[in-house]
């Protein structure tokens, strides 16, 4: 029993002296996700131990537990992959970011704590992040589309793939209706990707048309004059978005002469890297006399 002890004693001093010399911290960029939606996760590991720190040589040197609310057991497909070998010199911070979606089962709408912890090989220590919360939610549907996969340059002498665009609105964080694509097989059994698109207002109603190359493209109102306008490719992947103002005539979607789906009325809306650089009298070259 004494043996016991002193070896129990002994790994918790060199928990707590591990944990104050590397700390190790976790950031969610949302806190509601849609089932199928990806789930992205930074891990920010703080070393102040006066040592270079040596991490990533093994495949579980990095490990992730999620847990729910309500003791629903989440299954796993496989472990995130994170090896990878680098250093973290003293008094530096190292980020290792991931996306936990295709790891873990969260297709239940429930709240959910993801927890991160680091092993340091060289120290025999481990370390864990303070949970972070979140949130899966329902999405109500509202339009869907079959569509056939492009075929890969070169192959005429197969049938298409048959996938599905679905567009969804969530109430996000209960105060702000977001719209979602997501990109399915045709049976929904499968699915590719789950995007987020933009903010919405209630009253909006989106129009959705799909081109020639099987993207879909998007229209609907975000704002009391402005309509957002996104264009989503055949992998459920955001190729695209512009805001336009109605101004004059409301924006709505139409064809060109090509048979290309545009958006016809509206002003569309200037981005910054857009705007030409003016430059001051100061820094215009002199007049020549």
């Amino acid at each position: 029993m004494k043996i016991s002890l002193s070896i129990l004693g002994l790994a918790l001093l060199t928990f707590f002296t591990a944990s104050a010399q590397v700390s190790v911290d976790m950031v969610l960029d949302q806190g509601e996700f849609l089932p199928g939606e990806s789930l992205p996760v930074a891990v920010k590991i703080t070393n102040r131990s006066g040592q270079p720190l040596h991490l990533g040589a093994d495949a579980d040197w990095l490990t992730f537990n999620v847990d729910s609310d309500d003791g629903f057991i989440i299954g796993k497909t496989s472990d995130v992959p994170v090896a990878g070998e680098f250093t973290v010199e003293s008094s530096q911070v190292a980020t290792k970011r991931v996306d936990l979606q295709p790891y873990f089962l969260l297709t239940r709408p429930g709240r959910y704590h993801v927890t991160a912890t680091v092993r340091i090989k060289d120290w025999n220590a481990v370390i864990a992040s303070a949970k972070q919360d979140f949130n899966v939610i329902s999405g109500a549907e509202f339009w869907s589309q079959e569509f056939g996969l492009p075929a890969p340059a070169g192959v005429t002498n197969r049938a298409p793939e048959v996938r599905k665009y679905t567009l969804l609105e969530a109430n996000y964080l209960r105060r702000q209706l977001q719209m979602y694509v997501m990109v399915t097989d045709a049976s929904k059994s499968q699915v590719f990707k789950v995007s987020a698109i933009g903010p919405m207002i209630s009253f909006s109603q989106p129009e959705a048309q799909l081109d020639r190359s099987s993207n879909l493209h998007v229209l609907y109102q975000c704002g009391s004059s402005a309509f957002l306008y996104t264009i989503i490719n055949p992998n459920g992947e955001i190729a695209h978005q512009e805001i336009y103002d109605y101004f004059n005539t409301r924006p709505r979607l139409g064809m060109n002469d090509d048979g290309g789906v545009v958006v016809v009325g509206g002003v569309r809306r200037v981005k910054p890297g857009e705007l030409p650089d003016v430059k001051t009298p100061l820094e215009l070259p002199p007049m020549k006399p």
